[in-house]
């Protein structure tokens, strides 16, 4: 078990407990004194990131311009998926790097929408409805971009950002690059890359209603306290168990999935990330170190809605 599985673990199992110390308060109405325990403020807690998506989510909705939007979802298939577990910071990375050049080269292309300044930032996803291991990408993408001097927005098609099929074929093959380069080509299967891989893009309007979906997502671990609904203890931890409700391929439905404890443990542990790991990243002029003032692309944005109108 890496390390940092190892003290996340620790953190979990501690939060609150009193292990970490404690904070003691007095209410003013009884003049009682509390005692509770202090949080690990790991970011795999379920305990302390319930708070944090509110805070996340006006922020991100504050930098919304008026304009249409995407999301893009990148995903590998089981044979790159098991080297990014072996080796989680360079394959995350490189998952990041290979997807966003890809998005940013189709965009600079003038058969599509013609700009080197797009706008979008992605959120890695490390699980799937049954919390096994599928790492994908989300990307929510401005339908649009500033042109080479920045005095104008180039707006792309409401329905239609870049071509799904070429889009796949240059993410692929900059990953490929992107493998070679971390040392982990080698052991990916070469049927993988021969193989059909799926992406979906899909037009979103205002963004509002992707933003409320990923939020819940940014600061969620895989496994959620409302969906453990059973916990049977045994002395013989082989025969120990814990029901999740999970949602099968295909369903909206919840349905009771029992778990051994040990298989349990495994695929919370799976989606822990690597210390310091960034899982939101942004690109073009919602880089933090973009240049390019906020408020000059939203005016920008609002002309170019107003030519629209007029015509």
């Amino acid at each position: 078990m890496p390390l940092q599985q190892k003290k996340v673990l620790q953190a979990v199992t501690a939060c609150r407990t009193g292990l970490l110390g404690v904070v003691r308060y007095a209410c003013a109405q009884c003049g009682k004194s509390h005692v509770m325990g202090r949080s690990c403020g790991n970011r795999h807690c379920v305990l302390c990131q319930a708070d944090k998506s509110k805070a996340w989510l006006a922020k991100q909705e504050a930098k919304l311009l008026p304009c249409h939007y995407f999301l893009i979802t990148f995903t590998v298939p089981p044979g790159v998926q098991r080297v990014m577990r072996s080796h989680p910071r360079d394959g995350y990375n490189a998952l990041f790097k290979a997807s966003s050049d890809a998005l940013k080269t189709l965009a600079t292309s003038e058969r599509h929408i013609g700009t080197k300044q797009p706008g979008f930032f992605g959120v890695l996803h490390t699980w799937g409805r049954d919390v096994n291991y599928h790492p994908h990408l989300h990307y929510v993408v401005a339908g649009g971009g500033l042109n080479d001097d920045a005095t104008a927005w180039k707006p792309s098609r409401p329905n239609y950002y870049v071509p799904d099929k070429p889009l796949v074929i240059l993410f692929k093959a900059k990953l490929q690059e992107e493998f070679k380069a971390q040392g982990l080509y080698d052991e990916v299967d070469p049927s993988e890359w021969d193989r059909q891989w799926i992406l979906k893009c899909k037009a979103v309007g205002d963004g509002r209603g992707t933003l409320k979906y990923l939020a819940a997502y940014v600061f969620r671990v895989a496994v959620t306290e409302n969906r453990i609904t059973k916990c049977d203890w045994h002395p013989d931890i082989d025969q120990a168990k814990v029901t999740l409700m999970v949602k099968r391929s295909g369903t909206e439905k919840y349905r009771p999935m029992p778990l051994g404890v040990t298989e349990f443990i495994r695929r919370y542990l799976q989606h822990v990330l690597p210390s310091g790991f960034q899982k939101v990243r942004h690109y073009g002029f919602l880089n933090g170190n973009c240049a390019i003032p906020f408020l000059l692309i939203l005016w920008l944005v609002a002309i170019a809605n107003e030519r629209v109108m007029e015509l």
